[in-house]
């Protein structure tokens, strides 16, 4: 199944190769025509998968789980400053995701949104130390009773060039449903309070909905 995110990429994904396979009949160097035939089939395969929407069970589905919201591996477990909305110290769980991984952000916890931002920027690498700050992303806050106000940033990378966030400010939002998309490579950052207990580790493969982040 595919996200709904890239059904105009893939219609046209689908159109393009049609045309190119078609029009390199006319080459007449074989191995030319065929290479030709082949990249493009390759092309359409790697856009198919980018946007794969894969249905997943959330075995841990709880109010005092935090899940993680995507695909990929766990780079960063920290504490740093957050200037946006906390104005203070949090402790930072970042998964950077690759162009091959699904790249569908889901709630990583339910509760009210109670900030929700856009702020254009630039594309640095998703992994580069000022992404999370210069680069294209969305700034969400989340209110979960039992871990109270956690934020999640998704963050464009350098082939990323269109983020998608589903959030509203005064929605109530439940874990494990759709939260947005970023096209094309990127990360998404999670500030949970200091002291909260991380339950990856660095380099860890996570995978959305399945890894627990936190528990308590």
């Amino acid at each position: 199944m595919f996200h709904k995110e890239g059904f105009k990429i893939i219609v046209g994904a689908l159109i393009a190769t049609a045309a190119i396979i078609l029009a390199a009949d006319m080459i007449t160097i074989e191995w030319l025509r065929l290479c030709v035939q082949l990249i493009t089939l390759f092309f359409l395969i790697m856009i198919l998968q980018f946007f794969r929407n894969p249905k997943r069970y959330i075995a841990n589905a709880s109010e005092h789980t935090i899940l993680a919201p995507v695909d990929g591996k766990v780079v960063v477990i920290e504490e740093v400053y957050e200037p946006e909305y906390f104005k203070d110290k949090r402790l930072m769980v970042s998964i950077f995701m690759s162009p091959i991984n699904v790249h569908v952000t889901r709630y990583a916890l339910s509760g009210l949104v109670k900030y929700s931002k856009y702020h254009p920027g630039k594309y640095l690498v998703a992994w580069h130390p000022k992404a999370s700050e210069e680069n294209e992303r969305t700034t969400v806050v989340i209110d979960n009773p039992v871990f109270g106000e956690v934020m999640y940033r998704q963050i464009a990378g350098a082939l990323a060039k269109r983020i998608v966030n589903y959030a509203k400010v005064g929605q109530q939002v439940v874990q494990g449903t759709d939260a947005g998309f970023i096209k094309f490579g990127s990360r998404v950052d999670i500030y949970l309070p200091i002291g909260t207990k991380v339950d990856v580790q660095l380099n860890q493969k996570a995978k959305g909905n399945v890894t627990v982040i936190s528990k308590k």
